[in-house]
């Protein structure tokens, strides 16, 4: 059975008049998919008042803490010394969300404690013979 991190964190979105709104996020982090981590926001800051999940790259989370990262649909950079902005692009827009670095720093280390850095595929060929020697119990 793979192991799931879930994290509450609060962030701010940033909106287009450049005003932040405090929005309670969900991140989470999966053994199943160990070189993704998940960002998931409440109905009511979506357009279409449904939850909405991004997934990109741990990797990507990690760079973005202490330099600029990403390209396509998420972007990552340190905004001063405590916080970061998560930049996510899709085809209806483009938002804009800050956290406090330390929460997201402290969920990076949390998940590396589940899977460690470099570790990720021999996780999926544990959890794949786990899954074989037991024969999906």
């Amino acid at each position: 059975m793979a192991v799931t991190l879930e994290q509450s964190a609060r962030a701010r979105l940033i909106t287009p008049e450049g005003r932040e709104r405090p929005i309670p996020v969900t991140l989470r982090y999966t053994a199943a998919d160990p070189l993704a981590v998940q960002v998931t926001f409440p109905p009511e800051v979506s357009l279409d008042g449904a939850e909405v999940t991004w997934i990109f790259a741990r990797g990507l989370l990690e760079a973005g803490l202490s330099a600029p990262a990403g390209t396509g649909d998420v972007h990552i950079w340190p905004c001063g010394r405590a916080r970061t902005v998560l930049e996510f692009h899709a085809p209806h827009g483009l938002a804009l969300v800050q956290f406090d670095r330390a929460a997201l720093r402290r969920f990076l280390m949390r998940s590396y404690a589940v899977v460690g850095a470099g570790r990720e595929e021999a996780g999926r060929d544990l959890d794949r013979g786990l899954t074989k020697l037991l024969g999906g119990v």
